[in-house]
C-alpha cells in the first residue's frame, strides 16, 4: 500500500473511549504522569496534557501554546507550496494566534451575542419541531441521528449562514469522512478541497448579490476587511463545526440520558433543569477530544515534565473534564451539576465562538425530544460509536417509542 493511501489502524490514548468514558488508560496517565507522550493519528509524536488545571492554564496562554504553526511532514500529505498553505489557512480562527485571531473574532462575535441568538430561537424551535413531526409520521423505529440529531443543527446553520438547506446531504457527507481519521490522508484533503470549492461558489453568489443572513452579512459589511479566501474560510469553518459537534452531542446525550432514565425525567419534567443538564452533559461527553493540536513557542514545564519549544501538544479534553481534582465524583452524571467550569467548549481566547448557539439549540432540542416521546427507547445493540472521528459521537441510534 503506497503512503498517500495509508491510514491510521490504532487510536492514540487521547481518541481513547470505553462508551461513553474516556479510556482507563487515559484516566491512568492522568492520575500518575499527569503529562505524557502518544503517537497522533496523523504519525506525529505529541505531547499529551491531561489534568483540568494543567490544560485550563494552556488554553489560555496562545502565547506559548500556538495556534498558528501548520503541522508540517504529516505522511501521505500531498506536498504544498507557502501560498496555498496560507490560502487553505485563512479566515479559520482556531488556526491564528492574537492579534489575527482578534481581528477575525471582531467580525464574527456580533452573530453570536445573546441577542442573536435569542432572534434565532423561533426558528429553532420550528426546526426541532418539523423534525419530530416527520419522525412521527414516519413511525418507530428511526434512527435518531439521521432523522434528528443531524439534520436540526445542520438546518439550524444552514439559516444563520445563508447556506441552501438542500445542499445538506453534500456537505454532511464530505464533513463525515473529513473528520474520519481512519479516512486516508489524501482522501481528506481531496474532500477538503471540495468544501472549499463548494465554499467559494457560495461566497461568489454572495459576492454579486448579499443576502441577509451571516454570510451575506460579512460582504456587506466586512468586504473591504476580508479577503475572498478569508470569507471562504469563515464560512467554512463554521459551517463544519455549526452542524458536527452539535449533532454529536444530540445524538450521544440523548443515549446517555436513555441509559440514565432518572437524569433524562428532571431533564424532562423540569424547565428548570434543562440549562444545568446541558452543561453537565457536555462535561461528561466531551465530544471533542483535543481541539486543535498547539505548538509551542518556548520551553515549557508542566508538573516537572519540561516541553522544548517547537513541540506538538495536545489537551485531553475528556480526561481534564473527568479530574477529581475539579469536580466532586467526576464519572458519575449528574444533570443537577449544572458547572459551567469545563472546558467542552475549551477556554480562553479560542474559546467556541458557536457556545450560545450550540447551548440554546440543545436546550430546545433534548426536551422536545423527550416530551414528543415520553416512552423513547433504544433499540438494543444500534448504538455505533464512531471512535476514529476528530468528534466522538454515533453513527447510528435506532430508536423507539
Amino acid at each position: 500500500m503506497s503512503e498517500t493511501t495509508t491510514a491510521p489502524t490504532e487510536l492514540p490514548v487521547y481518541m481513547l473511549r470505553d462508551g461513553f468514558d474516556p479510556a482507563p488508560e487515559l484516566g491512568a496517565l492522568r492520575e500518575t504522569e499527569r503529562v505524557g507522550r502518544a503517537r497522533s493519528p496523523f504519525g506525529i509524536d505529541v505531547w499529551v496534557l491531561t489534568r483540568h488545571d494543567d490544560v485550563r492554564a494552556a488554553l489560555a496562554d496562545s502565547a506559548r501554546f500556538s495556534n498558528a504553526a501548520p503541522v508540517r511532514g504529516v505522511p501521505g500529505m500531498p506536498k504544498m507550496d507557502e501560498a496555498t498553505i496560507r490560502r487553505m489557512r485563512a479566515g479559520n480562527p482556531l488556526l491564528v494566534d492574537p492579534p489575527e485571531h482578534t481581528r477575525l473574532r471582531r467580525f464574527l462575535t456580533p452573530e453570536f451575542t445573546v441577542r442573536r441568538m435569542r432572534r434565532l430561537e423561533p426558528r429553532i424551535h420550528e426546526i426541532v419541531d418539523e423534525r419530530l413531526d416527520a419522525m412521527q409520521r414516519s413511525g418507530p423505529p428511526a434512527d435518531l441521528i439521521a432523522e434528528f440529531a443531524l439534520p436540526v443543527p445542520s438546518l439550524v446553520i444552514c439559516e444563520l449562514l445563508g447556506v441552501p438547506p438542500e445542499d445538506r446531504a453534500g456537505f454532511e457527507h464530505r464533513t463525515g469522512r473529513l473528520l474520519n481519521m481512519s479516512i486516508p490522508v489524501d482522501e481528506r484533503m481531496r474532500l477538503q478541497a471540495e468544501s472549499r470549492a463548494y465554499m467559494s461558489g457560495l461566497v461568489a453568489r454572495e459576492q454579486r448579490e448579499p443576502g441577509e443572513a451571516m454570510l451575506g452579512m460579512l460582504v456587506r459589511e466586512h468586504g473591504d476587511d476580508l479577503s475572498t479566501d478569508e470569507l471562504i474560510g469563515i464560512a467554512n469553518i463554521l459551517l463544519i463545526a455549526g452542524h458536527e459537534t452539535t449533532s454529536n452531542m444530540l445524538g450521544l446525550g440523548t443515549l446517555a440520558l436513555l441509559r440514565h432514565p432518572d437524569q433524562l425525567a428532571l431533564l424532562r419534567d423540569d424547565p428548570d433543569a434543562v440549562g444545568p443538564a446541558v452543561e453537565e452533559l457536555l462535561r461528561w461527553l466531551s465530544i471533542v477530544h483535543t481541539g486543535v493540536v498547539r505548538t509551542t513557542t518556548t520551553e515549557v514545564e508542566i508538573g516537572g515534565t519540561r516541553i522544548p519549544a517547537g513541540e506538538l501538544v495536545v489537551f485531553a479534553l475528556p480526561a481534564a473534564n473527568r479530574d477529581p481534582g475539579a469536580t466532586t465524583d467526576p464519572d458519575r452524571l449528574d444533570v443537577t451539576r449544572g458547572e459551567v467550569g469545563h472546558l467542552a467548549f475549551g477556554h480562553g481566547v479560542h474559546h467556541c465562538l458557536g457556545a450560545p448557539l450550540a447551548r440554546l439549540e440543545m436546550r430546545v432540542a433534548y426536551p422536545a425530544l423527550l416530551r414528543r416521546f415520553p416512552g423513547l427507547a433504544e433499540v438494543p445493540g444500534t448504538a455505533a460509536f464512531r471512535s476514529f472521528h476528530v468528534v466522538y459521537g454515533l453513527t447510528e441510534l435506532q430508536v423507539t417509542w
